[in-house]
């Protein structure tokens, strides 16, 4: 995907920054509006709540491009990270807020299954970074970015099929977790491959 957004993202994350605004605050806009889609899970406004996940994507993609464009910081790749998990556990919530009795142990499971993928992921830029071990192959980053099955476009892609088929949550929200189960077993034996002394 990375190919297909990246030129004309950067592009408009040009022309953006020239107008003075500043990666962090297009992060935190994204944030705000993703936030929005809790309520609107809630009280099962499924296209609405659409809309403000894919706001929030976009504002993800132009932030990194806007920080591209001028300077990429510490502070920038800290706040897009943690912003990016609250959402995505924040959306789960809200399908658990909109049907708690069909929908809330599959977005326990699902919520747990980011833990993994978060941790393994996290976790393993740390130790990259302590390592001085670096990868451009997903774009320019302010940390290392290991993959796996389930990544930011196959998660907002199980988001924009959620708000299409809310009915069929569970079933969703109990195989993706179980693909976040195979991106985190498969992300520690990397971490056994590459770290071990």
């Amino acid at each position: 995907m990375r190919r297909l957004i990246d030129p004309p993202l950067n592009k408009l994350g040009g022309s953006i920054s020239n107008k003075g605004v500043t990666a962090n605050q297009i992060t935190w806009v994204g944030f705000g509006v993703g936030i929005l889609a809790v309520p609107a899970l809630a009280s099962q406004v499924y296209l609405l709540a659409l809309g403000c996940i894919i706001l929030n994507r976009v504002c993800d993609g132009l932030d990194g491009a806007v920080a591209r464009s001028k300077q990429i910081t510490d502070l920038g790749g800290y706040l897009d990270i943690t912003l990016d998990f609250l959402f995505y556990s924040a959306v789960v919530f809200g399908f658990a807020l909109a049907n708690p009795q069909e929908n809330a142990l599959a977005a326990a499971f699902l919520i747990f299954s980011f833990v993994g993928t978060g941790a393994s992921f996290l976790a393993f830029a740390i130790v990259a970074e302590k390592r001085n071990i670096s990868t451009d192959i997903r774009g320019t980053k302010s940390i290392y970015y290991l993959g796996g099955l389930t990544e930011g476009t196959e998660t907002i892609l199980l988001f924009l099929a959620l708000c299409i088929w809310p009915n069929h949550f569970s079933l969703m929200a109990w195989i993706f977790g179980s693909l976040c189960w195979l991106t985190t077993t498969f992300r520690i034996h990397a971490a056994y491959s590459i770290f071990k002394d």
